[in-house]
Order: C-alpha cells, then structure tokens, then sequence
C-alpha cells in the first residue's frame, strides 16, 4: 500500500500567520467512483433529479442520462447550425456544445437554457445561446437569446457559460475568440464595448434586457455586464453571499478566479497576471479604464472551467467551499472561503489527474466530475472513510497536498 502523502506548503503574501483554522486533523478524504461513461467529450450537467439528468457532449449530442438505469437518450432538435470539432484540421479546437442550464422554474414550465458553436456558410462561427422546451425529450420553441456576431473562422475560446444571478436573472459568458493577441484590432475585441465578444452578458430568463443593467457608451451592446473577459467557461453562483465568481483562461500562465461585478473591467489584454502568446504584441493604452483584479491566480497553467459551490453533507469540512476543476493538468482545486476572501487551496487527486470539465452537485447534493475525454466519464466524488484506518495505524491510499494561502492583494 502507499503512504499517504501530506504536503503543507505555506505562501506568505504580506502575512506571517495565514489562517488554518478549518483544517482538521483527521479529514475525510475523497475518492473518485465512475458512475456512467461513453460520452463525447461532456460538457455540463444539469440535474433533472437526483438519478436524471440532460449532458451537453461537446463533440456529440444534448442527452438525457439514468444513472440508475445506465440508459442515455439523444435529445431531438438541436439547432441545425451546431458545428464541433470532430475532425478538425486546427488541434485544440473548441467548437460544440457548450453548457446547459435549467430554468428557475423548470419543474413548472420545462424550459432550459443552452450554448454551442454556431455556424453560418460563408461567414464562421460564433457563440449561440438558445432558449428552448423540453417535451418528449425533443426540444421545441426554440428563441434565440444572443448571437455573438461577428462570425469568424476561428475556433477557439468561445466562452459560452451560464449562471441564474440572484436577481434572477441569466447570466452569459463570451470568449473573444483570438489566439494570438497581435490579431487585435487597433481597440482589442474584449475593451471594445460595441463588439459582444470577450463580455460577460446579462439578460432577463425571457431573453429582453435588464434596464438596469451597467450602461457602456451610446453604442455598446445593452446586454454587456461586465468585459476584459478573454475566455470564461464556468461561471457559479455562491450561496452564502450571492455573490456570482467565474474563471478565466489566461495564455501562458494568467488562469484567474474572479468575482463578477456590474460594470467591472478585468483588463484582457492590457492586464493579465501571466504573459502575452504574441511577444511583439504591446497593448494600447486606455486612458480613464480602472481594471479589476483578479481574486486568485495560479503561477502555472491549470485551465480552470466549470466551477460549482459545495453544499452537500458528505464532506462536513468542504461545507461552502469552491471547487474548481482544469483541463491542462487534470486537476481539481477546493478553496476554503471566508466571505469572498480566499484562504486556502487543496489540490486533490494528485495521484489520477484527468481532463476535467465540469464539477457539479445533484439536488440532494451528491458530488459529481465530468471528464473531458472521447470516452467521457461522470465520476461521482465520495468519502474514503480514513479516520478508523489512522487509528488503527494503516495509511490511506490517496494521495493529496494541502496549501494554505492568502488571497492576492489581501
């Protein structure tokens, strides 16, 4: 059996005593159950019950999974201008379907929220959001929410997460599509408030525009929240503030959590807390713009995607906690909380890294973790119960490490 391993690193950021008061010193350790598997690439889950639920397969189909039943069904009536990226020339293209999201009042009116890559002949693709009914397992009245025009024949960082607000009302997010920042314009797409790439969106569940959202200028686009967004894929609401926090993916390093606020400017790509792809590229200089840090960043690439907050009862430590999952180096990050002021971090599974896209919670709270693979898993997160094995001498086999912290700029 290995030894378990316990790594404490301390990152002393302007404070001598970080604090380690949630710690414990006989935590429950996770441990990873594979539930069902054989999805392309999933994307998000959005939970019908505690056994249903719809899956968005990036490379495939919106379904309907059992996980009591190990069933799947292919949701008819998907937007016939769906493009993915099975086969594609360009590795590392991010075209297909994106997030899928339930209706506040689902169980009344049937009515979800989606997001894919959409394609029209002639002119590109860009970032969709759709308004649908599910009836039958088929989708039906389709309205159309936002079209992040202009088309282009670029397949990267569509963005396309989504979160009910507090405010009820739905919030969008949208990539700003480059790879190379010297393919800028001479205003860059995410500060230019009259172009809907690189925001974040805001609009009510029927699709109109909130008349209070933040104003831009006379010819911004009226659904823009927030902007100097790069590429946002996860976006969650926290339920102890309300507060709504997304991530970013920065170019070399520069991955960020954030906090959204109405108005803000999170400076892509005249800030960033990692570095430019393009060397020669040199920003150009807003004047008046008050840019929006980030709330924590890592010094590695990590491509942090869809977050959720902790709920559930089988981890009574990680209660309210922040859980975030990457796709660069397969890893899956718990941050402890104090209002919204990170004061740890804790990498788990270092010992089975996997692709990850997407970490969720069942109605009843139940933990879940989809994998980004041609054999897409959704693995269920479960207590390894290792407090009888300490005592009794024997050494857990998992494998994590522990770091405390503070947050930047605290």
């Amino acid at each position: 059996m290995r030894s378990y391993l316990f790594l404490m690193v301390l990152v002393l950021i302007g404070c001598k005593n970080p604090d380690r008061t949630h710690l414990s010193q006989n935590p429950i350790l996770p441990k990873k159950e594979i539930v069902f598997e054989g999805l392309n690439r999933p994307w998000s889950i959005a939970f019908l019950n505690d056994n249903e639920a719809l899956v968005t397969e990036k490379n495939g189909d919106m379904v309907k999974i059992d996980l009591q039943k190990q069933t799947k069904k292919i949701i008819k009536g998907f937007p016939e201008d769906l493009t993915d990226s099975i086969g594609a020339v360009h590795v590392g293209d991010n075209s297909g379907i994106f997030e899928v999201l339930l209706h506040p009042n689902f169980k009344e009116n049937q009515k979800i929220y989606f997001s894919y890559a959409a394609k029209k002949k002639g002119v590109g693709k860009t970032t969709k959001f759709v308004q649908a009914q599910l009836e039958n397992d088929s989708l039906t009245h389709l309205k159309t929410i936002l079209v992040a025009e202009p088309f282009a024949y670029i397949n990267y960082h569509y963005g396309g997460g989504m979160a009910i607000g507090p405010d009820q009302k739905l919030y969008l997010t949208v990539g700003e599509r480059l790879f190379w920042e010297h393919d800028e314009p001479a205003l860059p797409i995410a500060q230019d408030p009259t172009d809907p790439r690189g925001k974040i969106h805001r609009f009510n569940l029927d699709g109109t525009i909130p008349e209070d959202n933040p104003q831009f200028g006379e010819d911004a686009v009226p659904s823009i929240f927030a902007m100097g967004i790069r590429n946002t894929q996860g976006l969650a609401l926290q339920p102890e503030t309300g507060n709504l926090w997304f991530t970013e993916h920065g170019t070399i390093q520069g991955d960020e959590i954030n906090i959204l606020k109405a108005g803000a400017n999170y400076g892509w790509p005249n800030s960033t807390t990692g570095r430019l792809r393009s060397e020669d590229y040199k920003p150009p200089r807003l004047h008046g713009v008050e840019f929006t840090p980030p709330a924590w960043f890592w010094h590695h690439t990590v491509a942090p995607t869809g977050l959720c907050f902790y709920t559930g009862d089988e981890f009574p430590q990680w209660k309210n906690n922040l859980l975030v999952p990457g796709l660069s180096r397969g890893s899956l990050w718990r941050f402890h909380l104090e209002g919204d002021t990170l004061k740890s971090a804790e990498e788990l599974f270092l010992d089975d890294r996997i692709r990850s896209r997407k970490v969720a919670q069942s109605p009843s709270g139940k933990l879940y973790l989809l994998t980004d693979e041609e054999n897409g898993k959704i693995i269920r997160i479960v207590p390894e119960k290792t407090q009888k094995k300490l005592k009794e001498g024997k050494s857990p086999e998992r494998i994590t490490s522990q770091l405390s912290l503070i947050p930047i700029g605290g």
